[in-house]
């Protein structure tokens, strides 16, 4: 598993700026506020994604991509509980692999692989699988939600 502190944290907190989303790292053992899992697991509140230098990369970016995905007016109000529908989800996941691709030294193979060890439950059994050929509906969805462009490419915009 790919940890932040094994990453350029200016270029993940860089990539999150884009998106109005500040990067609040935590001391080590300490507590992660607003984080949904618990333990090492990135948290949101307000307008901060909270992790240390042992949160895995997927967590941060899968994090990340609720932010970006989730209604302006749950936005406002967020604290741990990211919401949405299954399909949002599946949209929140779409995001996190083309967030990947951002960042030197994670890159989509990464973030496949990990998605994979950490659990994420898909249709044809893996994050490449779905991610190449059943993510039609979540590709729709970014595209609607103007976080993808028509060429599927990021625009760096929250959902509107």
């Amino acid at each position: 598993m790919l940890l932040l502190g094994a990453v350029d944290r200016v270029a993940v907190a860089v990539l999150l700026d884009r998106y109005g989303l500040g990067l609040a790292l935590v001391a080590p053992n300490e507590i992660i506020p607003g984080s949904y899992w618990g333990e090492s697991e990135a948290g949101l509140k307000g307008d901060r994604l909270y992790a240390r230098l042992d949160t895995p990369v997927h967590s941060v970016l899968h994090e990340a991509s609720h932010y970006i995905c989730m209604a302006p007016e749950w936005r406002a109000g967020l604290d741990r509980d990211a919401g949405g529908d299954a399909l949002e989800e599946a949209a929140v996941c779409y995001l996190q692999v083309l967030l990947s691709g951002e960042l030197g030294g994670v890159g989509r193979n990464r973030a496949f692989a990990d998605m994979d060890a950490w659990g994420y439950s898909f249709r044809l059994g893996g994050a490449r699988a779905w991610f190449e050929s059943d993510a039609e509906d979540a590709r729709t969805w970014l595209r609607q939600h103007g976080v993808t462009d028509g060429d599927g490419r990021l625009t760096g915009a929250c959902r509107d």
